[in-house]
């Protein structure tokens, strides 16, 4: 019985999950107009000047075309696996969510003070808090993680920011604010755990 509990606790059943509701609502996103786009892209116009604050969640479940979430999802399907599986399903949802929301903050904030109207949409954000997180695990925790070295992710994090810099329409603010979250909530969550051991 304790071996089907330890099991079921390490399937990446929150990852699975995000992913095919990416999915799903990049299908419906497919229907005749722009509904979900309309209501749900990362507006600072309509945030600031109507108060549509859910934006901020609703637009990390938003992709422009069918590479844009293959990317995302390919990345959180994989990585967003080994990670859950290595720190548990509730923080896990915890961090991811919390990156996406610090991420869009982030690229909020600087959209409102370069008076910078357009939107912005993407998983991506929340993608680089598991960068970061990642980053957090290996530098912080003490369990070792298979073929995972500081080394091997940051030079993963720089070329994943190079790529964004150097390509065009990429809300480069939102991966570095994911980024941040991701790294920060990783490491309270490496020291919170060597305190409750001690």
């Amino acid at each position: 019985m304790d071996i089907n509990i330890r099991k079921l606790k390490e399937l990446p059943f929150i990852s699975v999950t995000l992913v095919a509701a990416n999915v799903v609502i990049f299908l419906l996103c497919q229907l005749p107009g722009n509904r979900l786009y309309d209501r749900g892209c990362l507006s600072a116009y309509e945030i600031i000047a109507h108060g549509e604050y859910a934006r901020i969640i609703w637009s990390m479940f938003l992709h422009a075309d069918v590479n844009h979430l293959f990317s995302n999802m390919i990345i959180l399907l994989f990585m967003g696996a080994m990670i859950e599986k290595e720190i548990g399903h509730i923080p896990y949802t915890v961090i991811y969510l919390a990156s996406g929301i610090g991420g869009n903050l982030l690229s909020l904030a600087d959209k409102v003070l370069n008076n910078d109207w357009a939107a912005s949409l993407g998983a991506s954000g929340a993608i680089f808090g598991l960068d970061g997180l990642l980053l957090a695990l290996v530098l912080f925790s003490r369990r070792k993680m298979n073929n995972v070295t500081p080394a091997r992710v940051v030079l993963m994090i720089c070329l994943s920011l190079y790529s964004g810099f150097t390509g065009g329409n990429v809300d480069n603010l939102a991966h570095i604010g994911g980024l941040l979250v991701g790294f920060v909530l990783g490491m309270i969550l490496c020291i919170g755990k060597r305190i409750l051991r001690r």
